[in-house]
């Protein structure tokens, strides 16, 4: 009798055991609970911890409350001033009613194919109406928070509310940038042969000058070689004359020493004169008279 009460205890013992072990649930820092009976919401846990549950008749969904990231695919938007670019974005994202997820979406996959063509529906209407200077340089940032509060909009039937917007690129399509790059080169191109059309230019006025200048120098050393040698020929001259005054002969014996000289040098020097002839006199006199 006592072994069959015992069994009995223990095995009611075993029960509760087990339904205690059925009915509770934690949920950590990074989770929030929806408590479902027969598929239906009974209740939703936030706070982190132990909690209970019906055993059996009721299930536990966990969503993240973490702030998660949505990267779009690179779509081509044209912006307000007709070009198109080609924009690579992507969004944070946190789950702030996790019922109201869990009953239009239900999952994280599914969150993220809805979330998608919102993401990229607010950069078109955000960047449609602003030009490519102004997402390139002048307002980036206030571009961003428009497109936020966009996207915001959208994803607030869903529970969920979007951290930040950020574009890691934006550039042309391939094409426009090969235009782009081709024109940015042939003006580049014509910008050097200005340059140098006017350095050489620059060049030749230089030389023009330079040339002026090195001929008006040499004109006027000429002109003062010539003055120069003009005053020696005057001075030597003068010297000449003053020793003719003083000597009439030697000057004459010393000039014509000096044709001797000049002519006779080398040693092929052939001359076909008269013996008789006025330039030998001094061959066959010392004083040169005949």
């Amino acid at each position: 009798m006592n072994r069959s009460v015992a069994i009995g205890a223990g095995a009611v013992a075993v029960i509760v055991l087990i339904g205690l072990y059925l009915s509770a649930f934690t949920v950590s820092m990074t989770q929030q609970a929806i408590v479902l009976q027969f598929g239906d919401p009974r209740a939703v846990v936030t706070e982190p911890g132990l909690h209970w549950k019906l055993p059996v008749v009721q299930n536990v969904v966990y969503v993240d409350k973490r702030i998660l990231n949505l990267n779009a695919p690179p779509e081509e938007i044209i912006a307000k001033d007709r070009k198109r670019l080609v924009v690579d974005a992507f969004a944070r994202y946190r789950i702030v009613d996790s019922l109201r997820f869990y009953q239009s979406i239900g999952s994280l996959q599914s969150a993220e194919d809805r979330l998608k063509p919102n993401l990229v529906s607010s950069l078109r209407n955000v960047l449609g109406d602003h030009t490519l200077e102004e997402l390139v340089r002048d307002n980036r940032a206030g571009l961003m928070k428009k497109i936020q509060a966009a996207f915001n909009g959208a994803a607030a039937q869903f529970g969920i509310e979007v951290v930040d917007v950020r574009i890691r690129r934006a550039d042309l399509p391939e094409q426009n940038s090969q235009a782009i790059y081709q024109r940015m080169q042939t003006e580049r191109e014509r910008e050097a042969a200005e340059i140098r059309a006017q350095g050489n230019e620059e060049a030749q006025r230089i030389r023009s000058r330079a040339d002026r200048e090195v001929t008006v120098l040499i004109a006027e050393s000429e002109r003062d070689a010539q003055i120069a040698r003009g005053e020696g020929d005057a001075k030597r001259n003068e010297i000449y004359a003053s020793a003719y005054s003083q000597d009439p002969e030697f000057f004459a014996f010393y000039r014509s020493m000096e044709a001797y000289r000049k002519s006779l040098k080398g040693d092929n020097t052939t001359m076909i004169v008269e013996p008789q002839g006025e330039f030998f006199r001094y061959f066959g006199s010392e004083s040169g008279r005949r």
